[in-house]
């Protein structure tokens, strides 16, 4: 599956960088649904929204990844999930 170089080129979820079935599937169980609700999505928000059925959270790659699709969608290049995980780990005040 290619996958959209720009914000402009993503005409479904899937077509986001890191954005396979299962994310485009949290993403649509949030209300998310379109590449446009991504740019427009605050990634942490979206992040403690989603729960799974015992009320836990995912893990924060889940964010991550989510940072990585709104940076994409907001003119952002396309980059692995992984590449945010520091930028997450700061801006929570996370050590580890």
């Amino acid at each position: 599956m290619r996958k959209a170089t720009c914000a402009a080129e993503a005409k479904q979820l899937t077509d986001i960088p890191n954005i396979g079935k299962a994310m485009e599937a949290d993403l649509i169980g949030l209300g998310i649904t379109t590449p446009a609700d991504v740019k427009r999505m605050d990634p942490f928000q979206a992040y403690d929204t989603l729960r799974d059925p015992m009320g836990e959270r995912h893990d924060p790659c889940v964010l991550d990844t989510f940072m990585a699709a709104h940076d994409f969608m907001n003119g952002g290049p396309a980059q692995p999930w992984w590449h945010f995980t520091e930028q997450r780990k700061k801006l929570l005040g996370q050590t580890k």
